[in-house]
């Protein structure tokens, strides 16, 4: 008999094995497993193998079970060769350990496989943050006897709360509409996307009901620098006139000037959140793409896992051994001399903690071909570790209050006195410096001008992509590994568009009938209750069975409340997702008559087109691209002024480009480039 070892993917399986010995290659109908001296079998699997499948039809739906995700959904067909691969693999071994990564989703997928494929109730367990050798050589000789059970509970329970979630109210939603308005919308909320989705158009509306309101400043430019007026927003344009009118062409006398001197310390290594964060703001990556990029490059082993809520880099890393791997890097050659001439290495660790994994941190692994996006986000990676070892940073910050005939006016600014960490963060982080001539007590300044703004008071921003799933953390709303794919999920559904966040229709009318008629749906306060209750039963503080019977309870009220209006909901629900499809049709205004542009089919040819919505008043169209989905942009061209569009292909980089065929941007469209122009391009 053998030991079967159990892995998530089929990428991490060749590493595991070739870590534990001398793997021999087998492949079975397209997949790959590993063969160690006929004792030890490592197989893949490709993430979930099964998944949750109800019973019944009748709402509310409790009775469900795991199924293989092959025979609930058509386009995992592809898990059945790995599934049929461990089943055959599994037969010949008594002994079983799970390999796959030490987090709940891990955990979850390796049970399943251990209990429904390999039909035990327990196995031994890998533990592992990366995928070097070193790491999983130890981690396979020191494997636990058991599996970790608080963990696997916690994520049987998410999958069962998301489920009943899910296929209750989004089935109530969805049927509603075909009900009441004859159009099929998938229509889909859950535990963490209503709350989120609840934030958003929450600050949507802040945004739509927000009245603008005039102000004015008053600017005083000085030497290369300006002062502002101490009253930063004038309300009485009079008022301003009057300050106006006593400094103009009067010369400013120094009050005050006030310097400090601040250590600014190192950031924390990252989190996942905090990766997401910052790629976000520097590559305008999404959190889903990012998580996606940074999972590769813990795949190649370039990175510890990066599913961390961590902000803590232990000393049993070998911190001192992976940046003297660092320095063979000629990029971070420079950087890592440093550190390592210093006595003591002490990274700058934040609060947050992760019993299963550290902060993210790089292997020391010298990458090979890696692509642009991955080597901005290892680059990102690195620097980061980097710069939490490095001395704090030294900034001045230096006020200057100037008076003139009795009014006030300051001039503030800041420099790097000692870069330090910044050093190893050039070109991540950008700072503003100002050096300010030296002054004192009773200096006089000649006022080179003075002027008066106007302005207007702005909405609340709007929430982008990184600082959404910054507050979603803030207020304890799913999880770290969770968030990003909830996030993908409004944006998929029409519920939300852009990088600078906008709720649809779609989406404001989704929220407007779930708060009238269900507002336990968009409850944060119940969502946050119950990620403590999966935390307890991690814990073994409190048992599955107790919060999935406290679920119902609520699914159950929530059905109820539903039934009792359902007419009205199938109702504003229709209006909401015929509103949003006219507003997906529309591309913007018409060049000749300034009504309505929209994409419209012909009977006659099947194509689409662009046609104006005062046909037969106005007669202007325009054809589109024959396949690709279409968005608009809200810019109009500069050449011919009609809207300008995103095109997207499957499978190719989306492109924009203006309505008319004839407009003189498209000229080059459709010729051969020569050498030439593609060596120039270039």
């Amino acid at each position: 008999m053998a030991t079967l070892v159990i892995c998530e993917k089929p990428q991490a399986a060749g590493r595991i094995a070739n870590a534990i010995g001398d793997a021999k290659e087998i492949e079975n109908n397209g997949v790959k497993y590993y063969d160690i001296g006929g004792k030890i079998f490592v197989v893949p699997a490709v993430g979930h193998l099964f998944t949750l499948d109800s019973l019944n039809g009748e709402t509310p739906i409790f009775s469900v079970e795991w199924k293989p995700t092959f025979v609930v959904s058509k386009d995992a067909l592809f898990a059945k060769r790995y599934f049929n691969t461990i089943k055959k693999v599994a037969k010949d071994c008594d002994d079983f350990i799970v390999a796959c990564d030490y987090d709940i989703e891990g955990s979850v997928i390796g049970y399943n496989i251990v209990r429904f494929i390999c039909d035990k109730k327990d196995a031994k367990r890998m533990k592992f943050s990366t995928l070097t050798e070193k790491e999983l050589k130890e981690s396979y000789e020191k494997v636990s006897k058991s599996l970790n059970f608080g963990m696997i509970n916690s994520g049987l329970c998410r999958h069962y709360l998301d489920f009943y979630y899910g296929v209750n109210i989004s089935k109530m939603l969805t049927d509603s509409v075909k009900r009441e308005g004859k159009v099929f919308q998938i229509m889909s909320t859950g535990r963490v996307q209503g709350p989120m989705l609840n934030v958003l158009a929450k600050r949507e509306r802040e945004i739509m009901q927000f009245k603008s309101e005039p102000y004015w400043q008053i600017k005083l430019n000085w030497d290369k620098f300006f002062a502002l007026y101490e009253n930063r927003q004038i309300w009485d344009e009079k008022d301003a006139d009057k300050v106006l009118s006593d400094c103009r062409g009067k010369d400013a006398v120094v009050d005050k000037v006030s310097k400090e001197t601040r250590h600014i310390k190192p950031p924390h290594p990252f989190d996942l959140t905090s990766l997401q964060v910052e790629a976000y703001s520097l590559f305008k990556y999404s959190p889903s793409r990012t998580l996606k990029i940074a999972q590769e490059l813990y795949t190649k082993a370039y990175i510890s896992y990066p599913r961390t809520s961590s902000q803590k880099l232990p000393e049993k890393l070998g911190l001192k051994e992976i940046i003297s791997e660092l320095r063979k890097q000629k990029t971070y050659e420079p950087l890592c001399e440093k550190l390592l001439k210093k006595k003591g290495l002490m990274p700058n660790e934040g609060k947050k903690k992760d019993p299963a994994h550290p902060a993210i941190y790089p292997t020391g692994i010298i990458p090979e071909e890696m692509k642009p996006y991955e080597k901005h986000v290892y680059d990102l990676i690195v620097r980061r570790f980097l710069a939490c070892f490095a001395n704090s940073a030294l900034r001045e910050s230096v006020q200057i209050f100037f008076n003139i005939k009795g009014h006030k006016f300051e001039s503030s600014g800041s420099r790097t006195v000692e870069k330090n960490w910044m050093e190893f963060m050039k070109g991540y982080i950008h700072f503003e410096e100002i050096k300010f001539p030296e002054l004192k007590e009773g200096d006089k300044v000649k006022v080179k001008s003075i002027e008066k703004i106007e302005k207007q008071t702005e909405p609340p921003n709007r929430y982008s992509q990184g600082s959404i799933i910054k507050e979603m953390e803030k207020r304890g709303l799913g999880t770290k590994a969770t968030r990003a794919n909830i996030l993908q999920t409004l944006y998929d559904r029409g519920y939300i568009t852009d990088q600078s966040i906008h709720v649809t229709k779609l989406g404001i009318g989704l929220f407007d009938v779930l708060d009238e008629h269900c507002k336990t749906i968009l409850s944060e306060k119940l969502t946050h209750e119950f990620e403590i209750d999966m935390e307890k039963i991690q814990s073994g503080e409190t048992r599955m069975e107790d919060v999935l019977t406290k679920a119902k309870i609520v699914i159950r009220e929530i059905v109820d409340d539903f039934k009792q209006h359902e007419g009205e909901i199938g109702r504003s629900l229709t209006t909401a997702v015929i509103g949003a499809r006219e507003d997906e049709r529309t591309l913007g205004k018409c060049n000749k008559c300034g009504g309505n542009l929209k994409i419209m089919f012909s009977r006659a040819t099947k194509k689409r087109f662009v046609g104006c919505e005062n046909y037969p008043k106005c007669e202007n169209s325009f054809p589109l691209p024959a396949s690709g989905m279409i968005k608009r942009t809200e810019k109009v061209c500069e050449k011919c002024g009609t809207p300008v569009i995103y095109v997207f292909r499957r499978g190719k980089r989306p492109y924009k480009m203006c309505i008319d065929p004839k407009c003189e941007t498209k000229a080059d469209w459709g010729k051969k480039k020569s050498k030439k122009d593609y060596n120039k391009k270039k």
